[in-house]
């Protein structure tokens, strides 16, 4: 019997100890996993205070009878690629894009503009390119002349800068993209190859394949739409899938100078219910036709049938009624 007590004390012993060594893991790991929140949440919050700008017209669009919710219903956001130099405040859009999200769905439809489309530039009482606007009202003429284009609200927008959109693809490791075909790009005297098929690019090659549109293949402003909406979806899918905080640290520390947005953190974090579409995001593009203006530069008429198409497609996919623009 004492014995077996003896053992009996031991194992309880035994137990405790156990028990201890597993309490103090586990609160260690609480400490890390709480510690790391902590870390993203205020470096996303000094993010947001670095790269938050907020449009002339107030928090809502014109077209809405009340400010959308991301949380809550269907919205839009304008990206953009803006080729600013170092001093410009802001410069011509190379990249157009506009982001439709539906809520019931949880779906996102990426759409195309071709930067040299040939459109009221509103607020300005010309016709020119639509990357245009931007260099001469700056975002609030860009969205104006958007909302006008599609007849759709713009909610929000994001204006990324072409130099620093390399730092962010590089925080994330890099991209994943398909390579629509075999090229070479040269720029300033330095050559990068790109190879068909799916590839791993860094910032430097995702900002030339981004940028590409002399190569025979390439489909001139067309096809440079095509893979400037690739290389979004593929930022998108890379983010939403990270579950590194080094990873976050290091983005939210490469947005400064590069992201200009009116999208909150609040907003950002609304935005996790979208994290299972992004890997289907449906990429779409307005078509056109390239002439030559009496001016001798280079434009793209619009085609009428796929701006149609467009239209219909993106309000039905926001919710929208011809007679009503109230969120959904």
């Amino acid at each position: 019997m004492a014995v077996s007590s003896r053992k009996q004390r031991r194992g309880k012993r035994n137990t405790k100890r156990v028990l201890k060594i597993l309490l103090v893991l586990t609160t260690l790991v609480l400490f890390t996993v709480v510690a790391g929140v902590g870390y993203l949440y205020l470096k996303a919050k000094s993010a947001e205070e670095e790269v938050y700008s907020g449009l002339d017209r107030g928090e809502k669009s014109e077209l809405r009878t009340e400010a959308v919710d991301v949380g809550k219903h269907n919205f839009s956001v304008l990206l953009l690629g803006d080729d600013a130099r170092p001093g410009e405040d802001h410069a011509r859009t190379d990249a157009i894009l506009v982001a439709t999200f539906n809520r019931s769905e949880r779906s996102i439809i990426l759409t195309s503009i071709p930067r040299d489309s040939y459109v009221e530039i509103v607020g300005n009482g010309t016709e020119d390119k639509i990357n245009h606007a931007n260099a001469i009202g700056g975002i609030d003429m860009t969205v104006d002349t958007i909302e006008n284009l599609l007849e759709i609200p713009i909610d929000y927008y994001a204006t990324v800068k072409f130099e620093g959109f390399k730092d962010i693809v590089d925080a994330l490791d890099g991209v994943d993209v398909d390579v629509k075909y075999t090229f070479d790009f040269t720029e300033g005297g330095k050559t990068l190859n790109f190879t068909e098929g799916p590839s791993h690019l860094d910032g430097e090659h995702a900002l030339a394949y981004a940028r590409e549109r002399k190569s025979a293949n390439s489909g001139g402003d067309f096809g440079r739409g095509q893979r400037q909406a690739q290389v979004m979806a593929a930022i998108i899918d890379k983010a939403a899938s990270f579950s590194s905080i080094d990873n976050f640290g290091r983005v939210f520390d490469s947005l400064g100078n590069t992201l200009r947005t009116d999208l909150t953190f609040g907003n950002i974090v609304a935005l996790h219910g979208y994290a299972g579409s992004v890997s289907d995001i449906e990429q779409i593009q307005l078509e056109g036709v390239p002439f030559r203006g009496t001016n001798g530069i280079s434009y793209v008429r619009v085609d009428d049938t796929s701006l149609a198409n467009i239209k219909n497609k993106l309000q039905t996919h926001l919710g929208l009624q011809q007679s009503s623009s109230v969120p959904q």
